[in-house]
Protein backbone atom coordinates (compact mmCIF):
# COMPACT_ATOMS: atom_id res chain seq x y z
CA UNK A 1 0.00 0.00 0.00
CA UNK A 2 1.61 3.39 -0.85
CA UNK A 3 0.07 7.14 -0.83
CA UNK A 4 0.96 10.32 -2.06
CA UNK A 5 0.94 13.17 0.25
CA UNK A 6 1.43 16.82 -0.14
CA UNK A 7 3.25 18.58 2.58
CA UNK A 8 5.12 21.81 2.43
CA UNK A 9 4.34 22.95 -0.93
CA UNK A 10 5.63 19.80 -2.37
CA UNK A 11 4.46 16.05 -3.30
CA UNK A 12 5.66 13.01 -1.58
CA UNK A 13 5.21 8.63 -2.34
CA UNK A 14 5.34 7.04 0.70
CA UNK A 15 4.73 3.54 1.93
CA UNK A 16 4.69 1.97 5.60
CA UNK A 17 8.16 2.39 7.14
CA UNK A 18 9.76 5.10 4.92
CA UNK A 19 11.55 7.67 6.16
CA UNK A 20 11.25 10.43 3.93
CA UNK A 21 12.83 14.49 4.29
CA UNK A 22 10.40 17.12 4.52
CA UNK A 23 10.23 20.95 5.00
CA UNK A 24 10.12 21.79 8.48
CA UNK A 25 7.05 20.58 10.85
CA UNK A 26 6.54 22.42 14.32
CA UNK A 27 7.19 19.84 16.29
CA UNK A 28 9.58 17.85 18.51
CA UNK A 29 11.36 14.86 17.58
CA UNK A 30 9.54 11.73 18.71
CA UNK A 31 5.65 13.50 18.15
CA UNK A 32 3.47 12.09 16.23
CA UNK A 33 2.00 13.64 13.19
CA UNK A 34 -0.95 13.04 11.39
CA UNK A 35 -1.02 14.30 7.63
CA UNK A 36 -4.80 14.65 6.11
CA UNK A 37 -3.69 16.01 2.90
CA UNK A 38 -3.39 12.67 0.87
CA UNK A 39 -4.02 13.14 -3.31
CA UNK A 40 -4.36 9.23 -3.82
CA UNK A 41 -3.98 5.89 -2.30
CA UNK A 42 -3.67 2.54 -3.58
CA UNK A 43 -3.65 -0.83 -1.87
CA UNK A 44 -2.27 -2.82 -5.48
CA UNK A 45 -5.65 -3.80 -6.54
CA UNK A 46 -7.58 0.26 -5.95
CA UNK A 47 -6.43 3.11 -6.47
CA UNK A 48 -8.57 6.21 -4.79
CA UNK A 49 -7.61 9.65 -6.51
CA UNK A 50 -8.87 12.88 -4.84
CA UNK A 51 -10.35 15.66 -6.14
CA UNK A 52 -7.63 17.17 -5.11
CA UNK A 53 -7.69 15.27 -1.80
CA UNK A 54 -8.77 11.59 -0.40
CA UNK A 55 -11.83 12.37 2.00
CA UNK A 56 -11.05 10.48 4.84
CA UNK A 57 -7.42 9.61 4.14
CA UNK A 58 -4.88 9.90 6.30
CA UNK A 59 -0.88 9.50 6.64
CA UNK A 60 0.37 9.01 10.57
CA UNK A 61 3.70 9.33 10.94
CA UNK A 62 6.73 10.16 13.51
CA UNK A 63 8.89 12.64 13.77
CA UNK A 64 12.63 11.23 13.67
CA UNK A 65 14.66 14.76 13.50
CA UNK A 66 14.35 18.12 13.38
CA UNK A 67 18.06 18.82 10.86
CA UNK A 68 19.01 21.34 8.41
CA UNK A 69 19.74 20.67 4.84
CA UNK A 70 23.29 21.56 2.99
CA UNK A 71 24.60 24.79 2.80
CA UNK A 72 23.18 26.31 -0.67
CA UNK A 73 25.71 29.64 -1.80
CA UNK A 74 23.72 32.25 -3.76
CA UNK A 75 26.63 34.62 -5.80
CA UNK A 76 25.14 37.44 -8.22
CA UNK A 77 27.16 39.47 -10.02
CA UNK A 78 26.80 41.86 -12.52
CA UNK A 79 30.01 42.33 -15.14
CA UNK A 80 31.86 45.83 -15.40
CA UNK A 81 29.73 47.54 -12.35
CA UNK A 82 31.92 46.38 -9.14
CA UNK A 83 28.48 44.13 -8.14
CA UNK A 84 29.66 41.38 -5.86
CA UNK A 85 26.92 39.79 -3.63
CA UNK A 86 27.37 36.18 -1.81
CA UNK A 87 24.80 34.85 0.41
CA UNK A 88 24.38 31.49 1.61
CA UNK A 89 21.15 29.22 2.86
CA UNK A 90 20.57 26.35 4.79
CA UNK A 91 16.50 25.05 4.26
CA UNK A 92 15.28 23.67 8.26
CA UNK A 93 13.95 19.96 7.76
CA UNK A 94 12.30 17.32 9.50
CA UNK A 95 12.73 13.88 8.87
CA UNK A 96 9.71 11.50 9.21
CA UNK A 97 9.20 7.95 9.53
CA UNK A 98 5.23 6.51 8.28
CA UNK A 99 3.81 4.38 10.62
CA UNK A 100 0.52 4.02 8.93
CA UNK A 101 -1.57 4.62 5.80
CA UNK A 102 -5.51 4.97 6.68
CA UNK A 103 -7.36 5.01 3.86
CA UNK A 104 -10.79 6.17 3.86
Amino acid sequence: MFAIIRTGGKQYKVSKDDQITVEKIDAEAGKKVEIEDVLMVSDGKKTTIGTPAVKGAKVVAEIVEQTRGDKIIVFKKKRRQNYRRKKGHRQNLTVLKIKDIKAA
